[in-house]
């Protein structure tokens, strides 16, 4: 009797049994017994078993594969820049101009390494294809511990991400109806509550992901994404330079903010700023799943090469935003970000129709990103669906899926509507291991290379340094929360 190890994504026709969780384990062990068949490599499927290839085709993030490097640019484009970035002025504010733009480059340097690494570990040896983060976390670390280390993060910039974009959007939203409806104003006594925004919102984002049923459809969506995004980044920056900076704006740190365990706090607190700043590398191998691959063309020459472009464009985005967002507004500058700022500073020599372009881009753009970072979630939820099923999901059940999803993700946004005060202790715990340290450990794990060499002491080190920033940015968010307290506003938007 023998055993054989059948991986998830393997091109032949093996199959899987059903009894996985809803992330399932990259490998399954299948007892044959020592017949003709069994040693050809070919046993007849047992009952209660669904083939590989037939599984993956119906789920929303391998149902088509037929992407290309134009479409990668694009998700790449709308996962990579996020409302994060609005608050990089703040980070410099704390750190000084050289020291900011210094963690800026180290940062983005930083994230563009891990992603390399993640684009050339999607596919581990030829035929297998890990198109999902999860599984390259079990494959790497094994079912117990990758499970333990990438579930969590996975899901809170998944969902997470998604309930902050409902929150951001829904205030964006507000802000923009009372830009334009003034006090006085027929529809300024119209006004909506926080949770109505919060509701339209996820309402919008909803019907618009019943139109795509797959991440590779989504490349539209995306599109408007991308556009929006650099739109209302360079917007905001090109403005601020053609308004000039307020009266009195310095840049340098206070003495009481510089030093002792507030200065120390503010330090780590600017470079959690920074490092959440990169996002979507949640994203990077579900993205890359949905472009062909062969031999020939593997798939992580063309993923790179979308990546060198989409990043480039995202680095157009946050350097100049940071540094003029800085050099405008200087010590100035509030902690809601350069938004804020720029409406308090010039909200009265601005046309109420340019700010309010601003918030019309801002709020396409997290309609258009809770499209993407949803899309894991769906691709679970569907797993369950026709794992246990064995078949398809019909468009009444992707219809609820997405329903639940949603209702889910509102719920938390208007129970939790101050989850964002909380996202440096949970991305300290979450985004900035996934990003920073688990592709390092991964290439180690899954290519071991030889001990001591260049490549092993690299991800060594750079995972190693990863882990031990991502425990002090815990510990200034623990500091920062019990210093300024939390204003835990339940149900109150």
């Amino acid at each position: 009797m023998g055993e054989v190890v059948v991986p998830i994504e393997d091109k032949s026709k093996h199959v899987l049994p059903l009894y996985l969780p809803p992330t399932p384990v990259p490998f399954q062990i299948i007892t044959i017994k020592d017949t003709p068949g069994a040693a050809a490599g070919v046993s007849p499927p047992p009952q209660g078993v669904v083939n590989l290839s037939e599984l993956e085709s119906w789920l929303p993030l391998t149902e088509s594969r037929n992407g290309s490097t134009f479409s990668a640019i694009l998700h790449l484009l709308c996962s990579g820049i996020g409302f994060q970035v609005l608050f990089l002025p703040v980070a410099f504010a704390s750190l000084g101009w050289a020291w900011g733009i210094i963690c800026l480059s180290i940062a983005f340097m930083w994230q563009l390494y891990t992603t390399w690494l993640l684009v050339n570990l999607h596919e581990p040896v030829p035929g297998i294809r890990c198109s999902r983060f999860v599984r390259m976390s079990i494959l790497a670390f094994g079912p117990k511990l990758g499970k333990l280390l990438a579930i969590f993060p996975v899901m809170y910039l998944s969902g997470g991400s998604c309930v902050m974009l409902i929150i951001t959007a829904g205030t964006s939203m507000e802000q923009l109806f009372n830009i334009i409806c003034e006090e006085g104003t027929m529809c300024g006594s119209m006004s909506l509550s926080g949770t109505q925004w919060f509701l339209i919102f996820t309402c919008i984002a909803l019907i618009i992901a019943q139109l795509f049923p797959n991440l590779n459809s989504i490349a539209r969506v995306s599109l408007t994404g991308a556009i929006t995004s650099i739109g209302y980044c360079t917007m905001i920056w090109a403005l601020s330079i053609s308004k000039g900076r307020p009266n009195d704006v310095s840049y340098g740190i206070p003495v009481a903010d510089r030093t002792g365990m507030t200065g120390f706090g503010n330090i780590l607190n600017a470079i959690g700023i920074i490092m959440l700043a990169f996002r979507g590398h949640n994203l990077i191998l579900e993205i890359q799943g949905t472009l062909p691959s062969d031999s020939k063309h593997p798939s992580r020459k063309s993923m790179w090469r979308g990546v060198m472009v989409s990043y480039m464009i995202i680095a157009m985005c946050l350097f100049p935003l940071a540094i003029v967002g800085f050099w405008a507004y200087g010590n100035k500058i509030p902690e809601e970000g350069i938004l804020t700022a720029f409406t308090k500073f010039h909200g009265q020599d601005t046309s109420k129709y340019v700010i309010g372009l601003i918030y019309i881009w801002l709020t396409i753009s997290c309609i258009t990103s809770y499209q993407i970072y949803a899309m894991p979630a769906f691709d679970n939820l569907e797993f369950i669906y026709a794992s246990s099923k064995k078949r398809r999901c019909p468009g009444w059940v992707r219809a609820g899926i997405h329903l639940f999803f949603g209702g889910v993700t509102f719920f938390v946004a208007v129970a939790f509507p101050f989850l964002g005060k909380l996202a440096p202790l949970i991305g300290g715990m979450a985004a900035v291991p996934l990003t920073f340290v688990y592709p390092c450990f991964m290439w180690i794990s899954i290519r071991k290379p030889r001990a001591k060499g260049a490549m092993w002491s690299l991800n060594l080190g750079v995972g190693s340094i990863g882990i031990v920033l991502s425990l002090l940015l815990i510990v200034a968010a623990v500091w920062k929360l019990d210093d300024k307290g939390l204003n835990a506003n339940f149900f109150r938007p």
